[in-house]
């Protein structure tokens, strides 16, 4: 999957949008869709909704109007773009990122970003919104996704709306008390206050984009202002650490240690731009204007990454402050879990008697590994249930968190299987497609005759029974095929090609485009989910394999109309990336183990369940805690369905 990415804070936005107002002045926009090719980071105006790419038409207001009154109701405002392609740059995430900044898209603002001829979309939110990424990427999959894929363009932007509105995934909560837990709570919270309160108040101002060039004295004051704010936020934040610890223990608080010491490294530069500013030498405009940017840009950061770790340590203290009502919520997640897994464990069968076990090999443990996760959920609540009776209310929060990671693994684990039936299923449809297409190249060979056209048209008949043969048998690998078929194609293409008209060597790219992209689009997702879900044991080769394949396929995509041999290229690049990423990460989970572990915490609890536990908690405690903002996505379209009212 794409690396997902937190969106800056304000004043990294502020910097950055600087930058971005001057290359407006420059950007001549195109009279007409179809002149475009694609599009910078854009600017919204008075409206939320923003239609480059001209698909909206008449339903714009219907959207706009949808958009501004899901705003209304949640104080979570939407805004919507739609382009052509992504360009300058041309990542989906780092487009959406920049997007933001230039814009000054506070904590509550979420934007949704579509390229309709790349086929690629993100929905990106800031680190400390009130969705998390779980959410964010629920909503993503299961409301915009299905939307893309029939091109109902309105349909995708009013569902997302609604769908954050709405809180995404609705979750059971409850009301209650448990006084235990308050002396500690209000030691951590007194401390964490000043943390918010210094990065709230750097906040105030900033949500509006910097249309305007400010002067160097303006800087000047802005940054020295950081400075002051930042190093007092680490200054509390160190003396915060020491009341986690308590709480929660050396292991929970470990990423919080990590997160202070990295903004001591910005602060650390900061300062040192803010000497040589404040040297004898004498500095030209630009380069004081190019520092005080950068020490913004390091004061930023640091606070982001102590912020990051604040909302975990308030996601803890929320579980913390109703036990009873959260222990019955997993446990009712947990209900809902199993019950995902007895489908799951039927579809992975019928797989196993249909394809090859190298065609599986991202989901060949997944019904094992969700009963495995299950398993360890409950046993966990058992524990935080047991802790919370005990009156360890800090080691219980944990426990719940656990507990529910691990019912959400369960799930996505089960969900996985699913997926990868339709993926294959569509590369069988695409293979299908295919043989028929390079038949068709084989009739052309003899109908132009020649000893040479023939011998090759008879060759190629004769790989295309044995392909056909294959492609109904069991046990057959659909990717296996596919470079079969690309082989012969190549072969008969070659000798026909001279001879072949414009006209139909156009409509044979397009062929080749379609199978190939939806390999590597089934590849991505399999290297994808199974590093998603393994994540506590993959290591950093296996990911930037796997970042590697999302950008050749986002390419892919974007060259599909204008250069159709570069995007057949770059899918079977992505494909190879895909396999290297899986084969890696499968390495590094069998490998390796999964790390980490689960230390003792306050009042004596020890870790339990093995690898499974420090695989959970190595997602909890190292990802998911300091939440993502969202992932890039491709879709396939789907031209059997239309928009339903």
């Amino acid at each position: 999957m794409p690396t997902t990415t937190r969106r800056p804070g304000p004043l990294a936005r502020f910097v950055a949008a600087l930058s971005a107002a001057l290359l407006a002045l420059v950007l001549v926009p195109g009279a007409a869709r179809a002149a475009l090719t694609a599009e910078p980071p854009v600017s919204f105006g008075s409206s939320p909704v923003l239609d480059e790419a001209g698909v909206l038409g008449s339903d714009f207001d219907e959207v706009e109007a949808a958009v501004r009154s899901a705003a209304d109701r949640s104080n979570r405002q939407l805004f919507v773009t739609y382009v052509s392609t992504f360009e300058d740059p041309s990542d989906a995430g780092q487009w959406a990122v920049e997007t933001a900044e230039l814009n000054g898209m506070g904590t509550e603002d979420y934007l949704l970003a579509v390229a309709v001829d790349g086929r690629q979309y993100r929905l990106d939110a800031a680190a400390g919104a009130s969705l998390d990424a779980e959410a964010i990427e629920r909503i993503s999959l299961e409301v915009v996704e299905p939307y893309l894929q029939r091109e109902d363009w309105a349909g995708a932007a009013i569902a997302a709306a609604d769908a954050i509105a709405e809180g995404g995934v609705p979750t059971a909560g409850g009301s209650g008390s448990a006084w235990l837990w308050i002396v500690v709570v209000v030691l951590i919270a007194a401390a964490i206050v000043v943390v918010v309160l210094v990065v709230r108040r750097r906040r105030k101002g900033t949500g509006e984009s910097g249309a305007s060039r400010p002067s160097l004295d303006d800087l000047r004051r802005t940054a020295g202002s950081a400075l002051v704010r930042s190093d007092d936020a680490v200054r509390a934040s160190e003396e915060e650490l020491g009341f986690a610890i308590a709480a929660y223990g050396e292991a929970a608080a470990e990423p919080y240690r990590a997160a202070i010491a990295a903004a001591k490294q910005h602060l650390a530069a900061a300062f040192a731009l803010q000497q040589r500013l404040d040297d004898h030498e004498r500095d030209t405009d630009e380069e004081r204007r190019a520092w005080y940017g950068e020490i913004l840009a390091h004061t930023d950061a640091a606070d982001e990454a102590l912020e990051a770790q604040a909302e975990s340590f308030r996601r803890l203290r929320s579980l913390e402050s109703d036990l009873p009502a959260e222990l019955s919520r997993i446990d009712r997640e947990l209900g809902q879990a199993d019950a995902a897994i007895a489908p799951a464990e039927a579809a992975y069968e019928r797989l196993a008697a249909t394809y090859a076990p190298s065609a599986l090999t991202g989901i060949a443990q997944n019904v094992s590994q969700a009963r495995d996760r299950l398993s360890f959920g409950r046993s966990t609540l058992v524990e935080a249930a047991d802790a919370s009776r005990a009156g360890r209310t800090g080691d219980a929060a944990l426990g719940v968190r656990a507990a529910e990671e691990a019912g959400d693994q369960t799930q996505v684990l089960a969900r996985a299987v699913a997926t990868t039936a339709e993926d294959l299923a569509k590369i069988d449809a695409t293979l299908a497609a295919g043989i028929q297409a390079v038949a068709a190249d084989a009739a052309t060979a003899r109908a132009l005759g020649g000893p040479e056209l023939l011998a090759a048209a008879e060759r190629t008949e004769a790989e295309l029974a044995e392909l056909r043969t294959a492609l109904q048998a069991a046990g057959r690998d659909p990717a296996a095929l596919a470079a079969r078929l690309h082989a012969v194609d190549a072969q008969i293409d070659q000798v026909v090609t001279a001879r072949r008209s414009a006209d139909e060597a156009a409509v044979r790219a397009a062929q080749q485009i379609q199978q190939a992209l939806a390999d590597a689009q089934a590849r991505v997702r399999q290297a994808e989910q199974f590093i998603g879900s393994y994540r506590g044991g993959v290591g950093s080769e296996a990911r930037t394999r796997l970042a590697t394949a999302s950008a050749q396929l986002g390419q892919a995509l974007s060259l599909q109309t204008s250069d159709p041999a570069g995007a057949v290229a770059a899918a079977q690049a992505a494909s190879q990336s895909a396999e290297s990423a899986l084969s890696q990460a499968n390495a590094d989970v069998n490998g390796g183990g999964w790390g980490g572990g689960y230390g003792p915490g306050p009042g004596g609890r020890s870790g339990g369940g093995g690898d499974l536990l420090g695989a959970v908690l190595g997602g909890i405690i190292g990802g998911t805690i300091a939440r993502e903002s969202g992932r890039a996505h491709v879709w396939t379209p789907d031209t059997s369905a239309s928009r339903t009212p």
